[in-house]
């Protein structure tokens, strides 16, 4: 983040907070209403539709370029959609992408910690630009670096940490916020074998408290971890389900040639 500029969520110029829209506690986390998004010719996410259960464990997966940091992107407020909309928490990201912002959080692919500063440091400044006070700053990180296992790495430098520590950082950074959904980035991306059972055994915890969607290229991780996987192609959805669902729809034993069979040059045709 050296060079970077870190602003709070919901900011406008001059500081001061932009108004948010109350959170809608009754129906689906995300529901997708023929989701569109184009650069120049080319359609990154295509007519998507889709809804998205409190508290379930979402997968999102397809090879590169199918189209899913666009639509995380857009999920997140980063981005507007070209056309269709989506609802994110009840709020629409026409009108309401600053408070989407503010009830969601993403950890991304690329490990976005502070490296000079310390694990606890870096926690405690995402908590404070979210709005946190200092002193609930301090007592979220002590409670997350507790639930990650950090508490002994508290004083040491993020550049100090090996991957799956950062990793698990990363992931801190963005529950710090206490989001409503969370967006993981190919989560365990660089892990070894057992730095990445760690953080899925982690991952199994948020199940049922926070909506989380996942994207991987791991299908181990999603069959594992989802309740439901979307698989992408060319920006379409090719299938919706959980892994059985997969298996029945492709006639295939297993996920991997499930997934091969949904995301192939025939499927998209």
């Amino acid at each position: 983040m050296a060079g970077q500029t870190i602003h709070g969520p919901g900011r406008r110029p001059g500081g001061e907070r932009a108004p948010t829209s109350p959170l809608d506690t009754a129906g689906p986390a995300i529901e997708l209403d023929h989701l569109t998004k184009s650069y120049g010719k080319r359609v990154a996410v295509d007519d998507l539709s889709l809804t998205v259960g409190r508290g379930e464990f979402f997968g999102l997966l397809g090879s590169n370029g199918a189209g899913k940091s666009t639509l995380v992107r857009m999920l997140c407020g980063l981005t507007a959609p070209a056309s269709g909309d989506a609802r994110v928490l009840g709020m629409s990201l026409r009108t309401d992408a600053t408070a989407i912002s503010r009830r969601v959080n993403l950890s991304p692919q690329e490990t976005a910690v502070a490296a000079n500063l310390s694990v606890a440091e870096n926690l405690e400044l995402v908590a404070r630009l979210y709005g946190a006070s200092r002193a609930e700053a301090r007592s979220r990180a002590l409670d997350v670096m507790e639930s990650l296992r950090l508490g002994d790495r508290a004083r040491d430098r993020a550049k100090s940490l090996s991957g799956g520590l950062e990793r698990r950082l990363s992931l801190g950074m963005a529950l710090i916020t206490k989001p409503d959904v969370v967006f993981l980035d190919e989560p365990t991306l660089g892990l070894d074998v057992r730095s990445r059972r760690d953080l899925w055994a982690l991952l199994a915890g948020l199940k049922g408290t926070t909506t989380v969607v996942l994207t991987t290229h791991q299908l181990e991780e999603a069959e594992s971890l989802c309740d439901r996987i979307a698989i992408m192609r060319d920006g379409r959805l090719r299938g919706v389900g959980a892994v059985a669902d997969h298996l029945a729809s492709t006639g295939a034993a297993t996920f991997e040639d499930a997934f091969l069979a949904l995301t192939d040059e025939e499927a998209g045709a």
